[in-house]
């Protein structure tokens, strides 16, 4: 049964059948074929998978982010960032490290913040003479911080698969997110530096306060997400809810850039994509159960620990795996198919979980930018014109700065772990 089973979800894989057909269609094709168990156990796992509390604040994060996009608040982050960093060798590569990371502070999604920050930086970038496999590069590698930066939809499956802080993991994500950005900008200023590109004039005084004013109200959805969370005034759930309520008063009465109509088209469009991130992790949920059940988990733990229990060697493995998988499956997807797994054997090792989901997290986003099916770069395409082949090579260097950023992050916990252990005493 397990040999169909894996053979069966290559092969639909390979075809490009929709990722959840696989994970979904493979169990219940192998169980049909060999178990005598009813398939409606599929359907019934299929909806346990989505029967968790944490997993209600993603269509409210989601909603947020598209909400704050449509209303304006993509172009008043871009001038902002840029007015902070623009005046550096290789700012404006900057201002898209920047940009991406407060967009990822209010969108909690990679690909959103790939189209948001890439459509109007690109043309940009192109006409201040930077090639286009840099600009497309660090635009889809910068938009992976989406997924890091709190609030995380990836962290929260991680929390909703194996029970750990919702609010530490966000914690995690603050050190581990500032991380991956430090080492993306250096190459930013040597490619600029290399190309002969000309900073920008730097801003007055009076152009940079401006530039904050204007994208102050924006700003303030990480406020009030994380404020409330650690003022311990709403749960993340709760504070996903908020966060809606506070998108729309801020897009339609202070922003007002679009209509309600439009903005109503902005609520279809984050549905589609909640249907699409619920759909994959209902159907990674019924294959981590037929994992579980036929022991297939349990015996790939024990195999894992016999090879080594020093922490060092198991987060190598840890390590390869995901990136392996990253090339193939998005990240929430791992998140409800590996987590458990690495939650069990890191915790027989000593790893702190917190720690672990930071660095699973990281795997993710460098998975969403690397060949052959990282989601960012078909993403990039349909904003910037480039063709597939341009956007690997693009992205290429930057695989290798994001995984310097996973070395640092994995075996120097203190990188991810200062700021929960300071809000959580330890």
């Amino acid at each position: 049964m397990v040999i169909t089973f894996l053979v069966l979800l290559a092969v639909l894989m390979l075809v490009g059948t929709p990722i959840f057909i696989a994970l979904a269609g493979s169990v219940a094709v192998a169980m049909g074929s060999f178990s005598h168990i009813p398939l409606t156990i599929v359907a019934e796992r299929l909806f346990a998978g989505l029967d968790k509390f944490p997993l209600m604040a993603i269509p409210f994060f989601i909603l947020t982010g598209s909400l704050m996009s449509a209303g304006g608040l993509s172009q008043r982050i871009i001038r902002l960032a840029n007015l902070l960093v623009g005046r550096f060798t290789g700012g404006m590569g900057m201002t898209a490290v920047s940009a991406s990371m407060f967009f990822g502070a209010i969108s909690g999604s990679s690909p959103a913040t790939v189209v948001s920050v890439g459509s109007l930086l690109y043309p940009a970038m192109r006409k201040e003479g930077y090639s286009g496999q840099f600009s497309i590069g660090v635009l889809v590698s910068a938009g992976s911080l989406g997924i890091i930066i709190p609030p995380s939809v990836v962290m929260i499956v991680y929390a909703a698969v194996t029970g750990v802080s919702v609010g530490a993991l966000f914690m995690a994500g603050v050190g581990a997110g500032l991380l991956y950005a430090a080492c993306l900008l250096p190459y930013c200023w040597y490619r600029a530096k290399k190309d002969g590109v000309t900073p920008m004039k730097p801003p007055s005084w009076s152009e940079v306060l401006l530039g904050f004013k204007d994208a102050s109200w924006g700003l303030g959805v990480p406020l009030v997400v994380l404020g409330g969370i650690y003022l311990g005034i709403f749960t993340p759930t709760e504070a996903a809810a908020v966060s809606v309520i506070y998108a729309l008063l801020v897009s339609a009465l202070i922003y007002r850039e679009k209509s309600f109509a439009e903005l109503f088209q902005s609520m279809i469009e984050a549905a589609t994509t909640t249907a699409q991130v619920m759909i994959i992790l209902a159907a990674a949920s019924v294959l981590a159960w037929f994992l579980t059940s036929n022991g297939l988990a349990a015996m790939l733990a024990n195999a894992i620990l016999s090879l080594s229990d020093n922490p060092y060697h198991i987060f190598l493995l840890i390590n390869v795996t995901v990136l392996i998988a990253g090339m193939f499956l998005d990240a929430s997807s791992i998140m409800v198919i590996l987590a458990p797994l690495f939650y069990t054997v890191g915790i027989r090792v000593g790893i702190d979980p917190v720690h672990l989901g930071a660095v699973l997290t990281v795997n993710g986003a460098i998975g969403m930018f690397t060949p052959p099916f990282g989601l960012n770069l078909f993403v990039a395409g349909t904003i910037s014109g480039v063709d597939y082949v341009q956007a690997v090579r693009g992205a290429l260097p930057f695989i290798g700065i994001a995984l310097f950023a996973l070395i640092l992050l994995t075996y120097i916990p203190a990188i991810s772990m200062w700021l929960p252990n300071m809000v959580y005493g330890g």
